[in-house]
């Protein structure tokens, strides 16, 4: 591993037990992921809603793309924050004020009379709150494991799939049912109660491998293979956060109901739910960086093939399951891929970089889609979104093959 032996400076953890308590860890972070970025990916539902009703007269198109990418961007961004708060006081300190935060951040968002409100509720406080719960927890896993390590952080990336497909069903419903205020204020109450669940659940093995929790370690960017998983890391996200984000009305787009625009977001969900796992299998069986290289470039693909051409619903539905299995190999991938590169010791300092890496794409990528969407083509108005999504995917995952081509050592990972 890349530094890792330079940095132990003679200290030898215990290797990882690939299992024991981890999986318990597994079932905690599962449920974290559920319930902060598939509640996230829920916000495409209220996107659609946004841009169908007029419910904050002075609100643009690009003020719900910013909300929805504050999402993304502060969960990031506080990534610093929440190292800091680790190195003082432990994993749980930064947790329990995200298990508050989040929920918070949906009831203010109930009260909103401004759409400025909106930012700061649900996005920057929704946001922050996701942030100081899936940061300290994503460390964790490859703690715990080494030869199944992929495979158990594909388990627990499928928990986002599992949380979008059941949260986008029940906030259309909600919203259909019970309106915007009610919709947010419940899922305010089931996210508080899962994510403490979780965070009561989950436990870290800090004490044996003594873990750097230096905020940023600038020496690291001189490796050419840091480097270019940055990259890939950057230019992936304006591919992801487009997808994920624009789908639901791009069904609106093409003539279906909303009830049709808030299944194609379950269903692209229920992809990554089915996916993510068999993902996480096949990398440890055939490489980490092999099996995220030949995804991110199947999705870039898979745009270009049955996205962009068709204006069928089914089409559409077909899309939404086979590239919700890969459009998220970011979240299945990126903590094994680091540990791979790095080291266990220098994993959360280096994440650490990688979250702020990509905050500009996640808060700019729905911006520029929403930018490039053209209402007056009608059924094609996200033509020119499609084509930045797809090239965005195949760029990223140029950069990843030439990792592969440069770091051979990534190819069979112990």
């Amino acid at each position: 591993m890349f530094l890792e032996e330079a940095q132990q400076e003679g200290f030898a953890p215990l290797p990882p037990p690939d299992g024991g308590y981890g999986w318990f860890c597994v079932l905690a972070q599962f449920l974290i992921n559920g319930f902060t970025w598939g509640v996230a990916a829920s916000y495409s539902v209220y996107l659609a809603y946004y841009l169908s009703h007029d419910l904050f007269p002075e609100a643009r198109p690009i003020d719900y793309a910013f909300i929805g990418g504050f999402n993304f961007a502060f969960a990031l961004l506080v990534a610093p924050l929440a190292t800091l708060l680790m190195r003082f006081y432990g994993i749980k300190a930064p947790m329990f004020f995200g298990v508050v935060l989040l929920p918070v951040g949906f009831i203010s968002a109930s009260f909103a009379t401004k759409v400025w409100h909106l930012y700061l509720s649900q996005g920057l406080c929704v946001g922050t709150g996701i942030g100081l719960l899936y940061i300290p927890a994503t460390s964790v896993i490859p703690q715990w494991f080494s030869k199944k390590r992929s495979l158990a952080n594909g388990i627990c990336a499928s928990g986002s799939g599992i949380g979008g497909l059941a949260v986008c069903f029940a906030t259309q419903a909600m919203l259909d049912t019970i309106g915007f205020l009610w919709s947010l204020r419940i899922t305010a109450l089931i996210v508080f109660l899962v994510n403490l669940t979780a965070t009561l659940l989950i436990r870290s093995r800090n004490d044996d491998i003594k873990p750097s929790l230096t905020i940023f370690n600038f020496h690291l960017l001189v490796s050419y293979q840091v480097k270019l998983l940055l990259g890939w890391c950057i230019v992936l996200m304006f591919g992801y956060i487009t997808l994920m984000f624009s789908l639901s009305d791009y069904a609106l787009a093409i003539g279906r109901s909303h009830q049709d625009s808030a299944t194609v977001a379950a269903i692209l969900n229920l992809g990554a739910a089915v996916g993510r796992p068999f993902l996480g299998f096949l990398s440890d069986r055939y490489g980490r960086v092999e099996v995220a290289g030949v995804a991110t470039f199947s999705c870039g693909i898979l745009v270009f093939t049955l996205w962009l051409p068709s204006t069928e619903y089914s089409v559409l539905v077909v899309f939404a399951f086979i590239g919700g299995s890969i459009l998220g190999i970011f979240w299945a991938a990126i903590a094994p891929l680091a540990a791979d590169i790095v080291g266990l010791k220098l994993l959360p300092s280096f994440l650490n970089t990688v979250w702020l890496s990509v905050a500009l794409p996640s808060a700019f990528a729905e911006v520029i889609a929403l930018e490039l969407r053209r209402q007056d083509l009608g059924a094609r108005s996200y033509i020119y979104a499609q084509i930045f999504t797809g090239l965005s995917y195949v760029v990223a995952s140029a950069v990843l093959f030439e990792l592969w081509r440069s770091q051979p050592g990534t190819k069979n990972p112990v």
